[in-house]
């Protein structure tokens, strides 16, 4: 199994998840993660040019990914979403110094933008259980 294929089971499951147990904070979390999968697929460089240089469309993604948890995080009352903007901020990082300096190994550029892929998803899946956690304990509807 390849990391792609194990990172979109992985993305799928917190997903369904999400929309299945969370809040309305929680779907639309999970929403922003699917849009964002989707886009960077279309966007992506080819493999054999891959992170070799900064990847501008990738970093379109991450912008607006980043902006897009960043709305969630100011309109929610819970904390969470605050971590998983905060994560992609660090993604965002990562192509700043790609185009800081150039000579950056893309396996190293590549790791970067990806590696907080897997804690945000993690993230997302505490946040809905916690959302059902609280509408089951309180016998309110979280939304």
């Amino acid at each position: 199994m390849t990391r792609i294929s194990l990172f979109m089971m992985l993305l799928a499951a917190a997903a369904l998840y999400a929309f299945w147990r969370g809040d309305r904070e929680s779907r639309l979390a999970a929403t922003v993660c699917l849009g964002a999968v989707v886009l960077t697929q279309l966007l992506i460089q080819p493999v054999s040019h891959r992170f070799a240089s900064v990847e501008s469309g990738v970093v379109v993604v991450d912008l607006a990914t980043f902006v897009g948890f960043t709305a969630i995080a100011i309109a929610s009352t819970r904390f969470w979403p605050l971590w998983i903007a905060g994560l992609q901020l660090t993604t965002l990082i990562g192509h700043v110094l790609k185009a800081i300096d150039w000579s950056l190994l893309p396996r190293a550029y590549a790791a970067a933008t990806v590696f907080w892929s897997y804690p945000i998803l993690l993230i997302l899946v505490i946040g809905a259980w916690r959302a059902h956690r609280r509408r089951r304990d309180t016998g309110y509807p979280t939304a």
